[in-house]
């Protein structure tokens, strides 16, 4: 004849409960959650900063080629352009790090007649809030992501018309 373990009331009684079970799964589904927050802002600090790159590299090209029929541009006011959001330079960069070093301000065409204005940004290394290569010690797991928006604009046409 086999014998029945025995188990006692208490022991069964125990196993039944489900006392705690809530806080199980918090600690289950809480950091993949927080994983999921931390990405969706990432992706969003990410888009906005190229999207403030563009918008400014748009900016600086716009106002190379709307100044460069009267010659009262330099390169140098259109890195401030870019970089500050004004002619002078004062103030505060649009981002942290950005500098009139990163931009690069191509005249397309002769001197008296450029036919187009090319901006880019160089160099320009995005610092995501939480970086796997600090966070871990591994280099390789980096997520800085070098940032090189550029736009060109052409000369429109604005001499007389044919009669």
């Amino acid at each position: 004849m086999r014998s029945r373990p025995i188990i006692s009331k208490t022991v069964l009684r125990f196993l039944r409960r489900e006392r705690g079970t809530q806080l199980v799964e918090l600690a289950i589904a809480l950091p993949m959650m927080l994983m999921l927050l931390g990405g969706i802002a990432e992706f969003g600090r990410f888009f906005y900063t190229y999207s403030t790159l563009t918008n400014a590299v748009r900016a600086g090209a716009r106002h190379a080629m709307r100044w460069e029929r009267n010659a009262g541009w330099t390169f140098p006011e259109t890195s401030n352009m870019v970089v500050y959001g004004d002619f002078g330079g004062s103030g505060t960069a649009i981002l942290p790090g950005l500098t009139t070093a990163n931009v690069d301000v191509i005249a397309n065409g002769p001197a008296n007649n450029v036919s187009s204005v090319t901006v880019k940004i160089k160099n320009y290394q995005y610092q995501p809030l939480f970086d796997l290569g600090k966070l871990t010690g591994i280099p390789s797991l980096s997520l800085n992501i070098n940032l090189t928006p550029s736009v060109t604009m052409h000369q429109l046409y604005n001499g007389p018309t044919a009669g």
